[in-house]
């Protein structure tokens, strides 16, 4: 079964369409990277599944029931921009507020399991106001979990985080996947998402560009090797010749030949025409730049 299923989904705001025909399939289970611009619609179809506003046409499941369903709206949790907390607060307090919001039995026993799961053991005295960034994520994120859901939707939740920041949020994300909780989570930090997400979805102008499983995006992405020599111009013109493709990476200002071993380029390029090469390492194209290529593709 399917956590997620959207089916020619839209969403009109006066003229202007935000959500435009969407298709969207995120497996349970998934840890769903939802990737696109700014204003591409990624926040606006979140809220759409979440029942914060309603679509113009087209259909949500969850779980194979109707988004509105009030038995499937129970397992969403939320986070969507900020946690809303009371400043002056404690974290705990704030906490029990949720609770008794969402009518949650043994609350006490609840807060501290979602506590534990983020890491907030130690902070549940502290008013939310003095927590840091990386802090009130975390506590948004407990927010989301209280009662267990088994859909937790998450809006750029690792943005503004330092590296450590971000690695305590992966490890939390990937103990929920591990727990059966699936994720669809949002961000422009594709470096992060690439290190936890089995699914992709990349979306553009309100549609769905691209969806992919990790392993597809690996077989998308081919290994290759750069290198730099002392004349460029002619070393490319050789690989391409030899190889089929040879780029020059403008920001690097490397050669870039694809799917090659780096010892068989550098041998081909000295053994037959004295070109030493005076760099080469050996890398893979990132979730980043294939996704910056598919933009530009589209734009053409």
């Amino acid at each position: 079964m399917n956590a997620i299923e959207i089916r020619n989904l839209t969403k009109t705001f006066r003229e202007k369409r935000a959500v435009d025909g969407l298709n969207m399939t995120v497996p349970q289970g998934a840890i769903y990277g939802f990737i696109g611009e700014n204003g591409s619609g990624k926040s606006t179809t979140e809220k759409l599944i979440c029942g914060l506003i309603q679509p113009s046409g087209g259909e949500i499941k969850l779980f194979g029931k109707d988004h509105r369903d009030q038995g499937v709206r129970s397992q969403i949790g939320v986070l969507i921009e900020a946690p809303g907390c009371f400043p002056n607060y404690t974290v705990w307090n704030n906490m029990k507020l949720q609770a008794a919001n969402l009518g949650l039995k043994n609350e006490d026993e609840e807060i501290r399991r979602v506590l534990h799961l983020v890491r907030m053991d130690g902070a549940a005295s502290n008013k939310f106001k003095n927590c840091s960034l990386g802090m009130k994520q975390r506590i948004g994120i407990a927010f989301a979990l209280l009662g267990n859901p088994a859909l937790l939707v998450l809006d750029e939740p690792i943005n503004g985080l330092d590296a450590d920041g971000m690695r305590i949020m992966r490890e939390i994300l990937l103990g929920l996947s591990r727990r059966g909780t699936t994720v669809l989570i949002s961000s422009h930090i594709l470096g992060e998402l690439e290190k936890i997400a089995t699914h992709y979805g990349i979306i553009r102008n309100g549609k769905m560009l691209r969806e992919m499983t990790a392993a597809e995006l690996n077989a998308d992405c081919p290994t290759y090797v750069a290198l730099k020599t002392d004349d460029m111009e002619k070393a490319q013109a050789i690989l391409q010749r030899a190889f089929g493709r040879a780029d020059m990476d403008k920001q690097t200002g490397e050669i870039r030949v694809y799917n090659v071993y780096a010892e068989d380029v550098a041998k081909y390029l000295f053994g037959n025409f004295g070109i030493a090469v005076s760099e080469i390492r050996t890398a893979k194209i990132s979730l980043e730049e294939y996704y910056i290529d598919l933009m530009q593709e589209g734009r053409k």
